[in-house]
Protein backbone atom coordinates (compact mmCIF):
# COMPACT_ATOMS: atom_id res chain seq x y z
CA UNK A 1 0.00 0.00 0.00
CA UNK A 2 1.33 3.11 -0.97
CA UNK A 3 2.44 6.08 2.00
CA UNK A 4 0.26 8.82 0.17
CA UNK A 5 -3.23 8.02 1.13
CA UNK A 6 -6.34 10.39 -0.73
CA UNK A 7 -6.93 13.47 1.39
CA UNK A 8 -10.19 14.13 3.19
CA UNK A 9 -12.55 16.21 1.53
CA UNK A 10 -12.12 18.81 4.80
CA UNK A 11 -8.43 19.16 4.22
CA UNK A 12 -8.96 19.87 0.71
CA UNK A 13 -10.93 22.98 1.83
CA UNK A 14 -8.95 24.13 4.47
CA UNK A 15 -5.39 23.52 1.89
CA UNK A 16 -4.93 26.92 2.21
CA UNK A 17 -4.43 27.11 5.86
CA UNK A 18 -2.90 24.73 5.96
CA UNK A 19 0.07 25.52 3.64
CA UNK A 20 3.02 23.20 2.98
CA UNK A 21 0.14 20.59 3.12
CA UNK A 22 -0.34 20.97 -0.77
CA UNK A 23 2.71 20.38 -1.57
CA UNK A 24 3.19 17.21 -0.29
CA UNK A 25 0.02 15.77 -1.18
CA UNK A 26 0.19 12.98 -4.70
CA UNK A 27 -1.75 13.63 -8.16
CA UNK A 28 -5.40 13.29 -7.49
CA UNK A 29 -5.43 13.87 -3.95
CA UNK A 30 -8.76 15.98 -4.23
CA UNK A 31 -10.45 12.58 -4.93
CA UNK A 32 -11.35 11.54 -1.49
CA UNK A 33 -11.43 7.88 -0.70
CA UNK A 34 -14.92 5.91 -2.08
CA UNK A 35 -17.78 6.80 0.02
CA UNK A 36 -20.39 3.82 0.94
CA UNK A 37 -23.17 4.04 -0.52
CA UNK A 38 -25.86 6.02 1.68
CA UNK A 39 -27.81 3.83 3.73
CA UNK A 40 -30.45 4.33 6.80
CA UNK A 41 -29.10 5.24 9.25
CA UNK A 42 -25.94 6.93 7.01
CA UNK A 43 -22.80 6.13 9.51
CA UNK A 44 -23.72 3.01 11.12
CA UNK A 45 -20.42 0.99 12.25
CA UNK A 46 -19.35 -1.97 10.59
CA UNK A 47 -22.30 -4.56 10.03
CA UNK A 48 -19.46 -7.33 11.79
CA UNK A 49 -18.92 -4.90 14.20
CA UNK A 50 -19.60 -4.97 18.24
CA UNK A 51 -23.23 -4.40 19.40
CA UNK A 52 -23.62 -1.88 22.36
CA UNK A 53 -26.49 -2.76 24.71
CA UNK A 54 -27.87 -1.50 28.23
CA UNK A 55 -27.07 -3.47 30.55
CA UNK A 56 -29.80 -5.77 32.33
CA UNK A 57 -30.43 -3.36 34.88
CA UNK A 58 -30.99 -0.83 32.79
CA UNK A 59 -27.23 1.17 33.01
CA UNK A 60 -24.58 1.90 30.26
CA UNK A 61 -21.31 3.85 30.82
CA UNK A 62 -19.48 5.84 28.51
CA UNK A 63 -15.55 7.50 28.76
CA UNK A 64 -14.52 10.71 26.91
CA UNK A 65 -10.85 11.23 26.68
CA UNK A 66 -9.64 13.96 24.48
CA UNK A 67 -6.49 15.68 23.26
CA UNK A 68 -4.56 12.40 23.32
CA UNK A 69 -2.10 14.50 20.94
CA UNK A 70 1.22 13.48 20.72
CA UNK A 71 3.69 11.26 18.30
CA UNK A 72 4.78 7.81 18.45
CA UNK A 73 6.80 8.58 21.75
CA UNK A 74 3.87 9.27 23.77
CA UNK A 75 3.84 10.24 27.22
CA UNK A 76 3.75 7.19 29.14
CA UNK A 77 1.36 8.86 31.70
CA UNK A 78 -1.32 9.64 28.89
CA UNK A 79 -1.67 5.53 28.31
CA UNK A 80 -1.29 5.16 32.67
CA UNK A 81 -4.20 7.22 32.68
CA UNK A 82 -6.19 5.98 30.10
CA UNK A 83 -5.96 2.65 31.31
CA UNK A 84 -6.44 3.47 35.19
CA UNK A 85 -9.17 5.13 34.00
CA UNK A 86 -11.13 2.18 32.28
CA UNK A 87 -9.62 -0.30 35.27
CA UNK A 88 -11.63 1.58 37.58
CA UNK A 89 -14.61 2.85 35.47
CA UNK A 90 -15.45 -0.47 33.49
CA UNK A 91 -16.87 1.60 30.44
CA UNK A 92 -18.73 -0.22 27.92
CA UNK A 93 -17.76 2.47 25.14
CA UNK A 94 -15.22 4.80 24.77
CA UNK A 95 -14.09 7.76 22.46
CA UNK A 96 -11.30 9.57 21.87
CA UNK A 97 -12.61 12.90 20.91
CA UNK A 98 -10.30 14.09 18.62
CA UNK A 99 -6.71 15.26 18.15
CA UNK A 100 -5.38 11.43 18.90
CA UNK A 101 -2.14 12.14 17.53
CA UNK A 102 -0.42 15.73 16.44
CA UNK A 103 2.79 16.62 13.98
CA UNK A 104 5.89 14.98 14.75
CA UNK A 105 5.09 12.07 13.06
CA UNK A 106 7.33 11.73 10.12
CA UNK A 107 6.55 8.51 8.89
CA UNK A 108 3.39 6.07 8.16
CA UNK A 109 4.81 3.77 10.26
CA UNK A 110 5.01 6.80 13.05
CA UNK A 111 1.39 7.47 12.78
CA UNK A 112 0.73 4.26 13.57
CA UNK A 113 2.15 3.48 16.43
CA UNK A 114 1.04 7.23 17.89
CA UNK A 115 -2.24 6.18 17.45
CA UNK A 116 -1.76 2.53 18.69
CA UNK A 117 -0.34 3.47 21.36
CA UNK A 118 -3.39 5.49 23.05
CA UNK A 119 -6.25 2.96 21.30
CA UNK A 120 -4.84 -0.69 22.45
CA UNK A 121 -6.13 -0.24 26.09
CA UNK A 122 -9.55 0.14 24.77
CA UNK A 123 -8.87 -2.35 22.20
CA UNK A 124 -6.85 -5.27 24.40
CA UNK A 125 -9.47 -5.06 27.14
CA UNK A 126 -12.35 -5.59 24.34
CA UNK A 127 -14.12 -2.69 24.99
CA UNK A 128 -16.09 -1.09 22.25
CA UNK A 129 -14.49 2.18 21.31
CA UNK A 130 -14.61 5.51 18.32
CA UNK A 131 -12.36 8.75 17.44
CA UNK A 132 -13.49 11.63 16.10
CA UNK A 133 -11.24 13.89 14.44
CA UNK A 134 -9.47 17.27 15.66
CA UNK A 135 -7.93 20.17 14.45
CA UNK A 136 -4.24 18.40 15.13
CA UNK A 137 -4.88 15.39 13.81
CA UNK A 138 -3.59 15.95 9.79
CA UNK A 139 -0.52 18.24 11.25
CA UNK A 140 2.02 15.11 10.55
CA UNK A 141 0.11 15.14 7.01
CA UNK A 142 3.55 16.77 4.97
CA UNK A 143 6.07 14.05 6.55
CA UNK A 144 3.86 11.14 6.58
CA UNK A 145 1.85 11.27 3.66
CA UNK A 146 -1.23 9.85 5.86
CA UNK A 147 -4.23 12.02 6.29
CA UNK A 148 -7.41 11.37 7.94
CA UNK A 149 -8.87 9.16 5.32
CA UNK A 150 -6.09 7.17 5.77
CA UNK A 151 -6.44 7.04 9.64
CA UNK A 152 -9.59 6.15 9.40
CA UNK A 153 -8.67 2.73 7.68
CA UNK A 154 -6.38 2.10 10.04
CA UNK A 155 -8.94 2.84 13.00
CA UNK A 156 -11.20 -0.01 11.52
CA UNK A 157 -8.76 -2.59 10.80
CA UNK A 158 -9.18 -2.86 14.60
CA UNK A 159 -11.81 -5.31 16.19
CA UNK A 160 -13.31 -3.22 18.43
CA UNK A 161 -13.23 0.17 16.94
CA UNK A 162 -16.90 1.84 15.70
CA UNK A 163 -16.16 4.22 13.17
CA UNK A 164 -17.99 4.51 10.31
CA UNK A 165 -16.63 4.96 6.72
CA UNK A 166 -17.22 8.03 5.44
CA UNK A 167 -20.33 8.75 3.93
CA UNK A 168 -20.88 10.49 0.72
CA UNK A 169 -22.02 13.82 0.06
CA UNK A 170 -21.42 14.64 4.14
CA UNK A 171 -18.00 16.98 5.30
CA UNK A 172 -15.53 15.68 7.25
CA UNK A 173 -14.47 12.12 7.97
CA UNK A 174 -16.03 9.15 9.60
CA UNK A 175 -19.25 11.07 10.98
CA UNK A 176 -20.93 8.15 12.97
CA UNK A 177 -23.64 7.25 14.19
CA UNK A 178 -23.30 4.71 17.41
CA UNK A 179 -26.47 2.90 18.64
CA UNK A 180 -26.91 1.37 22.20
CA UNK A 181 -30.29 -1.31 22.35
CA UNK A 182 -32.36 -1.20 24.82
CA UNK A 183 -31.57 -3.92 27.67
CA UNK A 184 -35.39 -5.23 27.47
CA UNK A 185 -36.66 -4.79 24.15
CA UNK A 186 -35.33 -7.01 21.35
CA UNK A 187 -34.02 -5.36 18.85
CA UNK A 188 -34.90 -2.01 19.56
CA UNK A 189 -32.92 0.74 20.11
CA UNK A 190 -32.20 2.76 23.03
CA UNK A 191 -29.82 5.65 22.51
CA UNK A 192 -27.46 7.53 20.10
CA UNK A 193 -24.17 8.66 20.07
CA UNK A 194 -23.12 11.37 17.47
CA UNK A 195 -19.78 11.28 16.49
CA UNK A 196 -18.83 14.47 14.16
CA UNK A 197 -15.61 15.44 12.83
CA UNK A 198 -15.66 19.25 13.41
CA UNK A 199 -12.64 20.32 11.28
CA UNK A 200 -9.21 22.20 11.63
CA UNK A 201 -8.66 25.46 10.74
CA UNK A 202 -11.09 28.03 8.61
CA UNK A 203 -9.83 28.41 5.18
CA UNK A 204 -7.50 30.89 3.98
CA UNK A 205 -10.36 33.21 2.58
CA UNK A 206 -14.33 33.23 1.48
CA UNK A 207 -15.60 35.17 -1.00
CA UNK A 208 -12.58 37.05 -1.42
CA UNK A 209 -11.99 38.39 2.38
CA UNK A 210 -9.83 36.29 4.66
CA UNK A 211 -10.27 36.27 8.64
CA UNK A 212 -7.84 38.26 9.93
CA UNK A 213 -9.00 39.37 14.08
CA UNK A 214 -11.49 36.06 13.71
CA UNK A 215 -10.83 32.47 15.27
CA UNK A 216 -9.02 30.61 12.79
CA UNK A 217 -10.39 26.85 13.74
CA UNK A 218 -13.32 25.00 11.73
CA UNK A 219 -16.99 24.70 12.58
CA UNK A 220 -19.22 22.11 11.14
CA UNK A 221 -20.71 22.69 8.10
CA UNK A 222 -24.31 23.21 7.00
CA UNK A 223 -24.10 19.53 5.05
CA UNK A 224 -23.33 18.03 8.59
CA UNK A 225 -26.49 19.77 10.12
CA UNK A 226 -28.46 18.83 7.85
CA UNK A 227 -26.93 15.13 7.87
CA UNK A 228 -27.80 15.18 11.79
CA UNK A 229 -31.26 16.70 11.13
CA UNK A 230 -32.62 14.27 8.13
CA UNK A 231 -30.89 11.28 10.59
CA UNK A 232 -32.44 12.07 13.51
CA UNK A 233 -36.30 12.74 11.32
CA UNK A 234 -35.21 8.99 9.72
CA UNK A 235 -34.93 7.73 13.19
CA UNK A 236 -37.72 8.60 14.47
CA UNK A 237 -40.00 7.74 11.85
CA UNK A 238 -38.44 4.30 11.70
CA UNK A 239 -38.90 4.12 15.54
CA UNK A 240 -42.24 5.96 16.08
CA UNK A 241 -40.43 8.34 18.77
CA UNK A 242 -37.14 10.19 19.04
CA UNK A 243 -34.13 8.43 20.09
CA UNK A 244 -32.23 10.16 22.91
CA UNK A 245 -28.56 10.74 22.65
CA UNK A 246 -25.60 12.68 22.79
CA UNK A 247 -23.60 14.26 20.43
CA UNK A 248 -19.66 14.40 20.51
CA UNK A 249 -17.48 17.11 18.44
CA UNK A 250 -13.86 18.29 18.97
CA UNK A 251 -14.60 21.92 18.47
CA UNK A 252 -17.10 23.71 20.73
CA UNK A 253 -20.16 25.73 19.94
CA UNK A 254 -20.66 29.40 19.98
CA UNK A 255 -23.27 28.16 22.76
CA UNK A 256 -20.26 26.67 24.74
CA UNK A 257 -19.10 30.13 25.18
CA UNK A 258 -22.60 32.20 25.79
CA UNK A 259 -23.28 29.72 28.17
CA UNK A 260 -20.52 30.54 30.25
CA UNK A 261 -20.63 33.89 30.42
CA UNK A 262 -24.65 34.34 30.93
CA UNK A 263 -24.64 36.23 27.30
CA UNK A 264 -23.54 37.10 24.05
CA UNK A 265 -21.03 40.39 24.59
CA UNK A 266 -20.09 40.20 28.29
CA UNK A 267 -17.05 39.25 29.64
CA UNK A 268 -17.38 40.25 33.94
CA UNK A 269 -17.20 38.26 37.03
CA UNK A 270 -20.50 38.96 37.29
CA UNK A 271 -21.71 38.20 34.03
CA UNK A 272 -19.71 34.55 34.94
CA UNK A 273 -21.78 34.16 38.10
CA UNK A 274 -25.07 34.74 36.03
CA UNK A 275 -24.39 32.06 33.43
CA UNK A 276 -22.90 29.68 36.48
CA UNK A 277 -26.34 30.70 38.52
CA UNK A 278 -28.67 30.40 35.73
CA UNK A 279 -27.48 27.27 33.75
CA UNK A 280 -26.00 25.30 36.71
CA UNK A 281 -22.53 25.03 35.48
CA UNK A 282 -19.88 23.04 37.35
CA UNK A 283 -16.26 23.06 36.73
CA UNK A 284 -13.12 25.01 35.55
CA UNK A 285 -12.96 27.75 32.87
CA UNK A 286 -9.37 27.91 32.30
CA UNK A 287 -9.12 29.36 28.25
CA UNK A 288 -10.95 30.83 26.06
CA UNK A 289 -13.70 28.75 24.11
CA UNK A 290 -11.88 28.28 20.47
CA UNK A 291 -14.93 28.02 18.23
CA UNK A 292 -14.63 28.75 14.50
CA UNK A 293 -15.54 32.20 13.03
CA UNK A 294 -19.21 31.01 12.20
CA UNK A 295 -21.72 29.74 14.02
CA UNK A 296 -22.64 26.16 12.43
CA UNK A 297 -26.85 26.40 13.77
CA UNK A 298 -26.02 22.79 15.11
CA UNK A 299 -27.18 23.79 18.48
CA UNK A 300 -30.14 25.38 16.31
CA UNK A 301 -31.13 22.11 14.80
CA UNK A 302 -30.40 19.95 18.11
CA UNK A 303 -33.14 22.43 20.15
CA UNK A 304 -35.08 22.15 17.00
CA UNK A 305 -35.22 18.00 17.04
CA UNK A 306 -34.90 17.82 20.98
CA UNK A 307 -33.44 14.37 20.45
CA UNK A 308 -29.52 15.19 21.81
CA UNK A 309 -29.98 15.74 25.34
CA UNK A 310 -25.66 17.13 25.21
CA UNK A 311 -22.64 18.20 23.47
CA UNK A 312 -19.57 17.53 24.67
CA UNK A 313 -16.15 18.67 23.23
CA UNK A 314 -12.83 19.28 23.92
CA UNK A 315 -9.71 21.17 22.19
CA UNK A 316 -9.70 23.47 24.78
CA UNK A 317 -7.61 21.38 27.40
CA UNK A 318 -7.95 23.02 30.26
CA UNK A 319 -11.45 23.46 30.45
CA UNK A 320 -14.04 20.85 32.24
CA UNK A 321 -16.82 22.79 32.97
CA UNK A 322 -20.63 21.19 32.19
CA UNK A 323 -23.96 23.28 32.21
CA UNK A 324 -27.58 22.69 30.64
CA UNK A 325 -28.04 25.46 28.33
CA UNK A 326 -31.94 25.53 27.60
CA UNK A 327 -32.41 21.98 28.42
CA UNK A 328 -28.81 20.70 26.40
CA UNK A 329 -26.37 19.78 28.25
CA UNK A 330 -22.69 21.91 26.90
CA UNK A 331 -19.34 20.66 28.48
CA UNK A 332 -16.30 20.00 28.36
CA UNK A 333 -13.73 17.09 28.69
CA UNK A 334 -9.94 18.02 30.23
CA UNK A 335 -6.79 17.40 28.17
CA UNK A 336 -6.05 13.82 28.32
CA UNK A 337 -2.19 14.06 26.91
CA UNK A 338 0.45 14.43 29.50
CA UNK A 339 2.43 15.60 25.86
CA UNK A 340 0.25 18.35 24.84
CA UNK A 341 -0.40 22.03 26.85
CA UNK A 342 -1.82 22.38 30.01
CA UNK A 343 -2.02 24.61 32.70
CA UNK A 344 0.75 27.57 33.16
CA UNK A 345 4.29 25.93 35.44
CA UNK A 346 4.01 23.07 37.94
CA UNK A 347 0.84 23.30 37.83
CA UNK A 348 0.71 22.03 34.21
CA UNK A 349 -1.07 18.31 34.64
CA UNK A 350 -3.83 19.12 37.37
CA UNK A 351 -6.32 19.03 34.84
CA UNK A 352 -5.69 15.87 32.77
CA UNK A 353 -8.14 13.47 32.85
CA UNK A 354 -11.23 12.22 31.57
CA UNK A 355 -14.98 12.35 31.36
CA UNK A 356 -17.96 9.45 32.03
CA UNK A 357 -20.98 9.25 31.95
CA UNK A 358 -23.63 7.25 33.16
CA UNK A 359 -26.61 6.35 31.25
CA UNK A 360 -29.64 4.51 32.71
CA UNK A 361 -32.97 3.76 31.08
CA UNK A 362 -36.33 4.99 32.37
CA UNK A 363 -39.09 3.75 29.91
CA UNK A 364 -38.45 5.52 26.32
CA UNK A 365 -36.05 7.98 27.81
CA UNK A 366 -32.73 7.68 29.45
CA UNK A 367 -30.93 9.67 32.43
CA UNK A 368 -27.64 11.30 31.96
CA UNK A 369 -25.38 11.50 34.63
CA UNK A 370 -21.57 13.08 33.90
CA UNK A 371 -18.32 13.54 36.15
CA UNK A 372 -14.77 14.14 35.58
CA UNK A 373 -12.12 11.43 36.53
CA UNK A 374 -8.79 13.56 37.35
CA UNK A 375 -5.41 11.99 37.19
CA UNK A 376 -4.42 13.78 40.22
CA UNK A 377 -7.16 11.16 41.86
CA UNK A 378 -5.57 7.96 40.51
CA UNK A 379 -1.63 8.23 41.71
CA UNK A 380 -0.31 9.33 38.60
CA UNK A 381 2.85 11.40 38.68
CA UNK A 382 1.93 15.09 37.88
CA UNK A 383 5.71 16.66 37.08
CA UNK A 384 5.35 19.43 34.93
CA UNK A 385 7.74 17.09 32.36
CA UNK A 386 7.80 15.18 29.51
CA UNK A 387 7.98 11.21 30.05
CA UNK A 388 8.25 9.75 26.64
CA UNK A 389 7.34 5.56 25.95
CA UNK A 390 8.67 3.10 23.62
CA UNK A 391 5.83 2.60 21.36
CA UNK A 392 3.25 -0.13 22.11
CA UNK A 393 3.87 -3.21 19.51
CA UNK A 394 1.13 -3.32 16.70
CA UNK A 395 -0.92 -5.95 16.57
CA UNK A 396 -0.35 -8.54 13.12
CA UNK A 397 -3.38 -6.92 11.63
CA UNK A 398 -2.48 -3.40 12.38
CA UNK A 399 1.08 -4.10 10.76
CA UNK A 400 -0.11 -4.94 7.53
CA UNK A 401 -2.62 -2.15 7.15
Amino acid sequence: MPDRLPVSRRAVITAGALGAVGAALPVGAANAAPATPRRSPAGSPRANGPKLRFHGDGTFKVVQFNDTQDDERTDRRTVELIEKTLDQEQPDFVLINGDVITGGCETRLAVKQAINNVVWPMESRQIPWAVTYGNHDEDSLPQSGVDEAGMLEFYRSYDYNMNAANIAGVTGTGNTIVPVASSAKKNRDAFALWLLDSGRYAPGSINGQDFAGYPTWDWLRMDQVAWYREESQQLEQKLGRKLPGLMFIHIALWEHRFMWWGGVDTRGAADAARGKARHGIVGERNEDECPGPINSGMYNAILERGDVKGVFVGHDHVNDYVGDYYGVLLGYAPGTGFGAYGLPGAARNRMRGGRVFELTEAGDDVTVATRVVYARDLGIDLTANDQPMEPTPLAPKQERI
